[in-house]
């Protein structure tokens, strides 16, 4: 992949939403979560007053409307400033 986040910001690989229930139920298409968590892929330099703290392969949680929905070679990413990040898990 040959993308390269500019500024403070960093490519997300969202985790796949559930498939089914704790008690066995699956769960059509329309009633799915969006994941709230995912895995860096790719992080921007910073800026002069943002120092990059995540680092590519983080595990990350995020805001459930953080980020803009991307599509790069048939896979969806998020990408989103790094203020949008709540936590490295």
């Amino acid at each position: 992949m040959k993308v390269k986040p500019l500024a403070d910001r960093v490519l997300i690989e969202p985790n796949p939403a559930e498939e089914k229930t704790a008690g066995g139920l699956f769960i059509p298409d329309t009633a799915k979560e969006k994941p709230l968590a995912g895995k860096v892929v790719a992080v921007g330099p910073g800026t002069s007053e943002v120092k990059m703290e995540v680092k590519v392969g983080d595990k990350v949680l995020y805001g459930k409307y953080a980020g803009t929905e991307i599509s790069i070679d048939g896979k969806d990413y998020l990408i989103m400033r790094q203020n949008d990040v709540l936590a490295i898990i």
